[in-house]
């Protein structure tokens, strides 16, 4: 892979569209070592926690993420508290994982590296 994961854009899916293998994932993972692989109603998932020190920062983090989603047509689930973000991307239409979740994920890194908080 010559770009990063988090330089990439995603692709269009469709139904048909492949999902990863797990060679794939055996690839792709160590490029999100944060975020954990977990099944949620027999479907493959990406999710992570981010944490902030209140819940404006944690609403600033929600909006970028939805901001990123809608420019790349691929919306994740995300659960907002205080103090903390949960991010959690698959792909819909596959009910599976698609390198546009790992695409994701990445990005999703960046965009906390970008706004983390930093101590006071």
């Amino acid at each position: 892979m010559t770009q990063q994961l988090h330089q990439q854009n995603c692709t269009a899916c469709r139904r048909d569209s492949p999902q990863v293998t797990d060679h794939e994932i055996t690839q792709l993972k160590p490029s999100i070592p944060d975020w954990e692989l977990l099944i949620e109603q027999e479907i493959p998932k990406l999710d992570r926690t981010f944490k902030f020190r209140n819940f404006e920062q944690a609403m600033a983090f929600t909006n970028a993420i939805g901001l990123l989603a809608e420019a790349e047509n691929h919306h994740p689930k995300i659960t907002t508290e205080w103090g903390r973000v949960g991010v959690t991307w698959w792909t819909h239409k596959i009910r599976n994982l698609h390198q546009n979740d790992f695409i994701m994920a990445a990005r999703t890194d960046q965009v906390y590296r970008e706004m983390a908080p930093t101590e006071d």
